[in-house]
């Protein structure tokens, strides 16, 4: 697998000068293709300024951002905008679906933005939801699904394009145990199908179902480990749990 992520002494610096904030101090990271990562801190430790970079959302103050060897570091806003386009599937705790669409709408959405056509959106798109487990909910509105699947929804979003990256921010943080355990098993099936998942969050226990774990604190990177315990069963979502 090849290098997919290059962080090279990246610092993010909020109000410079006297009372100036170090959200990332030096920070240095890769990441290859098809890794499983987790990304763990608490509130305050920089890990949602990290992922604003790694997501191509926010800029560093200093230091180089590399995806797929090119510098991001300090492109327009434009810019910024096609590569999160093309390289980097969002997951977010809030689902961001739009209400008045149903499933099927919903992940056909970027996919338009893109410039795909009609009839491949489509199939992208039935395909993604059929991954996820919800090919007798495509034609369902969010109001109509539960937390679960509308995060379910969201994923499928996410990977209908088949991004590098699946940059996932605490995508369980509004949901039941069960329906936390459900979206966790998508995300480790789309790592054993050979996508990058990058998981964000402030749970030891999220983040003990990703392979490689890196520990935030302070702006710096305490811990950067494979998981000991992280476990290879293949596990799969079916509409019988929707």
């Amino acid at each position: 697998m090849g290098k997919l992520i290059e962080i090279q002494d990246m610092c993010k610096i909020y109000n410079p000068g006297e009372n100036e904030v170090w959200a990332l101090n030096h920070v240095n990271l890769e990441v290859d293709e098809g890794e499983f990562v987790a990304i763990i801190g608490h509130s305050g430790s920089g890990k949602s300024t990290l992922m604003n970079m790694l997501g191509c959302l926010d800029v560093p103050t200093r230091g180089r951002y590399l995806l797929h060897g090119q510098d991001v570091s300090y492109m327009t806003d434009n810019e910024l905008s096609t590569i999160r386009n093309v390289e980097i599937g969002f997951i977010f705790q809030g689902f961001n679906l739009i209400g008045n669409l149903n499933a099927l709408a919903n992940v056909e959405l970027p996919l338009i933005y893109r410039g795909v056509d009609r009839w491949e959106r489509r199939e992208l798109a039935e395909q993604a939801l059929r991954m996820v487990g919800l090919e007798k909910r495509m034609t369902h509105k969010p109001s109509e699904m539960s937390g679960g699947q509308q995060q379910r929804v969201a994923i499928a979003r996410a990977i209908a394009a088949c991004p590098p990256v699946i940059l996932a921010d605490e995508p369980t943080g509004n949901l039941d145990s069960t329906s936390t355990k459900e979206i966790m098993d998508i995300l480790k099936n789309l790592y054993r199908e050979g996508r990058t998942v990058i998981l964000i969050t402030h749970d030891d226990e999220i983040a003990a179902s990703a392979r490689r774990i890196i520990r935030i604190m302070d702006g710096k990177i305490e811990e950067d480990f494979i998981n000991p315990n992280y476990k290879e069963e293949h596990t799969y979502v079916s509409e019988q749990n929707a």
